[in-house]
Parts: structure tokens; sequence; C-alpha cells
């Protein structure tokens, strides 16, 4: 195709033309060159997979756009025909589950309409006073599902058990409270005890103290986590587990233990930040200003529009303006200040690999270190072995009958993957030969069996292995193993290594950190470490910018910016931007009412 349309391999795409573009990416029939073209071909195979893995390959080229036919309704002109006082199904379903409720409250029907509408109402109006009782008053209900997070799903599962009215069931709920500010918090909790004095069991695995304070039994596991852990260390009452010394939990909660509230708020580089009229979603053309070299936090009441500020709209003008990415931004008119910037990373809690094959070690590179060390064994010179050989993601020295993974996965098509132990190398993704070379005893296996804090001690000769090794054991996670599988890890703990990997690289002092609250999953002893490591980047010139509802985070920032005052249409504005004790002088603020007794050390 090249010979006949008159571009080389090397030729830039801008300087192909417009007619070989074309063909390149739609195909063509003509006889002197007939060819597919990229998107006729991934489109065919996107859909001939059945690969789960594959597909979600495929989708990194493929975006959303809405249907120009129903310009996202979803219903043909039909049924979009008809009303209920001048509103179609369509604009009822995007309304917040709040002013559905009220509209629905003062609907006026007539004697004829109201005999056909009264059940109807009374199911409809109970299924959204419930969602309304779990906090999910901003939601609409044509959001899509995909966009909800992971509370936000569990907290809509628990409104359509509530509307049941069970009784003498088991429910089992792990981390509700995620996303929840808290005042939301409260009415969830006296959701979860009005399902329980109706004869339910409800078992929540959380982190929150509002939580554990108001149950009725907490069971308190560790003493340490991962394989300093799986012990029952307490369990009781809340005020016995407060006066049970060998809980961790309960020296925080009695207050013995506690994270103390910074005496001095860093002002800064004096530079900012600016964007200017950000008005997506449900943001009121907001004009925000970030302090650089400062820990900030963004704060507000659930669905106030902390992420459509931060990581739907801040974050994608800088992540295109740095890295010239294609993501579209939620509608902006400015932004200032991205000179003082060098980068922006941002630090989620998605996994750090979807496979087995991803693991701490690779991921933060340390394994590279490890590889070319064993390669540098005078035995592994003799055998002529370089430092691919000690790679399970390389023919030679990995197990050919997984390819390098220790595991078989297994396509259920219509349910999750399974994967099974390779039965060939039992697991230990090497062949024979690659693990017969031996550093002070260990294999190449042993060595990603070890924890951290096990290999911490073991490279301490080795200063490039220990220096990374030590940025993941200074954020907390010693526990863990060099080669545990990606797909094993929290949502938190996989956070906490890109941290560590973050905090491994050479420091410019320029860059700016977007987390999404990285609490998440974390007891108050992990808070306190993750507080420690965000400062860190901070004493170095750097900016943090988290989305939190963690209170201890909270007043630990230089400055906070608060939006509210409520959620979905109500919400959009920043009530207050200053440092925490201005937040908690101040009257509107749900979050300055809750942050002033943590200000008190």
């Amino acid at each position: 195709l090249s010979k006949k349309l008159n571009f080389s391999f090397s030729t830039p795409w801008k300087d192909i033309s417009s007619a070989a573009q074309s063909i390149l990416l739609n195909g063509s029939n003509n006889k002197n060159y007939k060819f597919e073209g990229v998107i006729p071909r991934l489109t065919r195979r996107y859909h001939q997979t059945r690969s789960s893995y594959i597909r979600s390959w495929y989708e990194k080229y493929m975006t959303v756009q809405t249907c120009n036919t129903c310009k996202g309704a979803r219903l043909n002109q039909y049924f979009l025909s008809v009303y209920i006082n001048n509103f179609n199904i369509s604009e009822l379903t995007q309304k917040s589950i709040k002013d559905l409720f009220s509209f629905l409250n003062n609907l006026k029907l007539n004697k004829s309409e109201t005999i056909i509408a009264n059940e109807i109402l009374k199911e409809a109006k109970d299924r959204l006073q419930f969602l309304i009782n779990v906090g999910l008053d901003y939601l609409s209900l044509s959001r899509a599902s995909k966009t909800l997070s992971g509370g936000e799903m569990q907290r809509i599962r628990l409104a359509t058990q509530i509307g049941s009215q069970l009784v003498g069931v088991l429910y089992v709920l792990d981390e509700p409270s995620i996303g929840l500010h808290s005042r939301d918090n409260e009415r969830l909790i006296n959701t979860l005890i009005k399902l329980s004095k109706i004869g339910n069991t409800v078992l929540v695995v959380e982190h929150d103290e509002q939580m554990m304070t108001k149950s009725d039994w907490i069971i308190d596991l560790g003493p340490g986590a991962g394989v300093n852990g799986g012990h029952i260390v307490a369990e009781g009452t809340p005020k016995q587990i407060i006066n049970n010394n060998k809980s961790i939990t309960g020296q925080f909660l009695s207050g013995a233990k506690k994270i103390l509230t910074p005496k001095n708020r860093r002002e800064g580089s004096g530079k900012f930040i600016t964007i200017q009229n950000a008005s997506g979603n449900n943001l009121k053309n907001i004009n925000l200003q970030i302090p650089l070299g400062c820990f900030v936090s963004v704060t507000g009441v659930s669905g106030s529009g902390k992420s459509s500020l931060i990581t739907q709209t801040v974050l994608p003008v800088l992540i295109n303006k740095f890295y010239s990415s294609r993501k579209k931004p939620l509608k902006y008119h400015s932004i200032d200040g991205v000179a003082y910037l060098d980068k922006v990373v941002n630090i989620d809690q998605s996994p750090i690999g979807k496979t087995p094959r991803s693991n701490p070690a690779t991921y933060t590179g340390i394994f590279n270190h490890i590889r070319e060390l064993y390669s540098e064994l005078s035995e592994s010179k003799i055998l002529g072995y370089k430092p691919g050989r000690f790679s399970f993601n390389v023919k030679g020295g990995r197990c050919e009958h997984c390819q390098g993974a220790g595991v078989i996965k297994i396509e259920m098509h219509f349910l999750s993957d399974i994967y099974i132990t390779c039965e060939h190398c039992n697991g230990k993704r090497f062949n024979f030969q690659t693990l017969q070379i031996k550093y002070k005893s260990k294999n190449i296996f042993d060595i990603l069996e070890m924890t951290v804090e096990e290999a911490l001690l073991f490279f301490k000769q080795h200063k490039s292995i220990s220096r990374k090794l030590k940025t993941i054991y200074d954020v907390g996670l010693g526990y863990i193993k060099l080669g545990q599988p990606a797909t094993t890890l929290s949502g938190g703990e996989s956070q906490r290594v890109k941290l560590s990997s973050e905090l491994s690289k050479i420091n410019t002092g320029r860059t700016l950190y977007i987390l999404d609250e990285p609490t998440t999953g974390l007891h108050f002893q992990d808070v306190a470490m993750l507080i420690n490591v965000l400062n860190s980047l901070v004493n170095k010139g750097n900016t943090v910018v988290v989305i939190e509802h963690n209170l201890d985070v909270i007043k630990s920032s230089d400055w906070i910016i608060d939006l509210g005052p409520e959620g979905g249409d109500n919400g959009g504005e920043i009530i207050c931007a200053g440092t925490p004790e201005n937040l908690s002088k101040h009257k509107k603020s749900y979050t300055g009412q809750f942050l002033k007794k943590y200000l008190i050390n």
C-alpha cells in the first residue's frame, strides 16, 4: 500500500495525503490496492474474539458517543411523545432523585387519573425515598451504572433490599461508606440500624469511626496486615473494644492514639493553577485556584461536584497539555499557571495490572535490577544467561506451559475467568534450569515469594534495589510479596504501590499529584502513614490534591476547597476556600461543622 500510495513508514501521519489516510483507516476495494483498513479490521476482530482481555484491549481505541437520532434519550419518537405535566419519560429520568421525588409528590391529578396512578405513584415514591435515605438523592435514574462508584452501587442494592422488607436475612456489606460525606454517612448508619431492628443481621466490613461507634458488636482483626495479620485481636461492644489494650482500632477509638493536627500550614510557592468558568455537569461557572506547593483537599457532600471539577475538568486539561492526550474535559473557559508544572500524575485505585502476570516488583521496576543481579552471577555468565532469562515474560527461562504466568487461565465465557496453578512448574513460573541459579541460596522464584520487609533485609547491600524497596515499605506495604499478583491487591494497596513508584523517582518539585479518595479501605494507622507519604511529596515542592471525606486527612491539609452546599443541582459552588481553621468557622459548610472537633488535639 505504501508503494501504491507513495508514502513511507517513516512519514509522519500529518504528512500523508488525506486520501491515503482515509484508505489506511477505512480500507479500499480498489482493484489496484485492496486493503481492509485499520478500523474495519479492529471492528471485525472485536466482534469475533471471545477473550475479555483482547476485547478490553480493542476498547482502548474506541470511544462512546451520543446517538444522533434520539440524542441520548434511548427511546423512539413515538414513546417520547407521551407527557406528564410537560415532561416525557426521558426528561423525568434525567432529574435528580430528590427533584423527581418532589415532582411526584406535587403532581396534580384529576379523579380518574388518581385511580389509575395511585398504586404506581406509591411504589415509585417508596423506592425513591429508599434511595434518598441511603444518601443517593443527587443521582438521576438515567445515570449509567458504569459511572457509579463501588459505594454508590452498593447503596443502590441496599435500597432495593430495604424496599423488600424481608426479615431473618444476613446482610454483608463491604465498606458501604465509600464516597460518603460525614453528613450522608449518618443517614446510611440509620438505615442499617433500621434493617437490624426489623429482624435482620447486618455485618459490615468498615473503617469508618462513626459506623464503629454506632454498631452493637465489633470484631477486630490483626494485629498487623498480610502475613502479620489473620488473628481476631478483640471482639465485643464498642466500649469493650475501646478498653482493650491489644486492639489498635480501640486505641484510635478511645483517643489514646490519634492523628495530630499540624501546628503550621504551608503557604505554598505563591503560584496557582487557575481554571475559569468550569461548568460541566452541576458546576456553576466555578473559578478555581489551586495553590502550588501545598497539600490541598477538595471536600463537600456526596454529589457536590468534586469529581466533576478535579478528575473530569482539571485532570484532563492538564493531561492534554502535558501528554497530548485527547481525553475531553468538561466545559471550562481557560486555565492559567500550567507553566509552573512539568507533569501531572493521577494516582487512582485502579489495579496496577489486569492479569496475575503483573506484580509490585515489575510495576515499581525493582525486578529489572534483580534480574540484572542474577545475570551477573558467575553461573549465569558461564551458561550465557542474560537478564531476559530471569523474566517470566520472555521465552527461554520461563515455563512455556503457562508462559510464565504460574497459572492457567480458563475462560468461562458467561462467568468470570478462573485461574488454576500450572502443573508443570507448580506455580513457580520458571523452568528447571533457570531455578538452579541461586543468589545467597535463593532462586528467582524465592525472591518473588519474599515480602517487601524480608527483601529489604536480603538486599540491604544493593542500594538501587533497597532504595525502591524502602519506598514500598514506607507506604505501609512491608507485608506484601514482591511477586504478589496484581489481581489480589486491594484498591488501597494498588494506590500505595503507585505512590511508592512515584516516591522512588528523581524529584523535580514541579509535579501535581491528584488522588481520588485515597483513604478507601484504609485503617486509622494506614491513614496516618498515607498522610506522612503525601506530606513527603509536598515537602519536596510538589502539589498534592486529594478528593476526600476522611476528616483526619482534611484536617492535615494546608488548604481546603469545599464544594456544595448540597449534591446534584443544588451543589456545584465553592462554599469556602481556605485553611481547615477557616472552614471550621464557615456556617454554611457541612464539612466545616464536622471538622471542628477534629481540629482539637
